[in-house]
């Protein structure tokens, strides 16, 4: 999983409870050919989630503050690769997405972006809410969380990493990383898992787009510094 050599990509994990679905994650983060780590970020998880990233032989770094986006930034400061790949604990990469992710980043003016995303359920309306977000991702670049997000290291800490806000850190960040060059889609299409639409896929999909549209039209509190580790140490 982890190599002994620097890595090209740090891929990192946040984590809370996730321990029936982060074994089946972590054994799908693989390549050949680019040296890479795992980084679980663990926020006091109740359940075998440490256990079970120490088992798989990815880095662990523990978190005393349950966000999604502060455990992502302190992956990050963490984290000794020139690339970053966010994913989350229920994401499964397709096969070849480290090697995808390591090329496509050997052109200089992509300044990162995320996989095409299919969810873990044959239900239609949430084919067709991908089929949508796919199109979202082409036209303007947009991506969220669950499409395993990339970007380079320097990319990220200009920008101030993620904003610690609890909803749209992932939609607000990929935004903000237009301003440093093109931002693309790739294929083939990461598996989230559905379990977050069992109250009704339909009922959900209304509630993400009544509190996106209210996202949109209010945006989030200004971005704040967020210091590269390495280069701090370097100056």
């Amino acid at each position: 999983m982890t190599t002994t050599t620097v890595p090209f990509i740090s891929v990192i994990v946040p984590v809370l409870n996730e321990a029936k679905t982060l074994r089946a994650t972590i054994a799908a983060i693989h390549s050949e050919t680019v040296p890479l780590e795992i980084i679980v970020v663990d926020s006091e998880s109740s359940d075998e989630s440490v256990l079970v990233a120490q088992q798989a032989g990815a880095r662990l770094v523990r978190s005393h503050i349950r966000q999604r986006a502060h455990q992502l930034n302190l992956g990050a400061q963490h984290a000794r690769a020139e690339i970053f790949i966010f994913l989350h604990a229920d994401t499964i990469l397709p096969p070849t997405a480290i090697d995808r992710v390591a090329n496509v980043l050997r052109e200089p003016a992509i300044a990162g972006g995320a996989f095409r995303r299919h969810y873990a359920s044959p239900s239609k309306l949430l084919r067709i809410t991908c089929l949508l977000a796919f199109c979202r991702n082409l036209l303007i670049g947009w991506h969220l969380g669950d499409q395993a997000m990339f970007v380079r290291r320097s990319a990220f800490f200009q920008l101030g990493g993620f904003r610690e806000v609890d909803q749209f850190e992932d939609l607000d960040f990929s935004r903000r990383l237009k301003r440093f060059g093109q931002i693309v889609t790739l294929t083939p299409a990461v598996t989230s898992s559905a379990r977050r639409f069992d109250g009704g896929a339909a009922r959900t999909t209304l509630r993400d787009l009544g509190l996106t549209i209210r996202y949109l039209s209010k945006g989030l509190p200004q971005e704040r510094p967020l210091a590269d580790p390495v280069q701090t140490v370097l100056s």
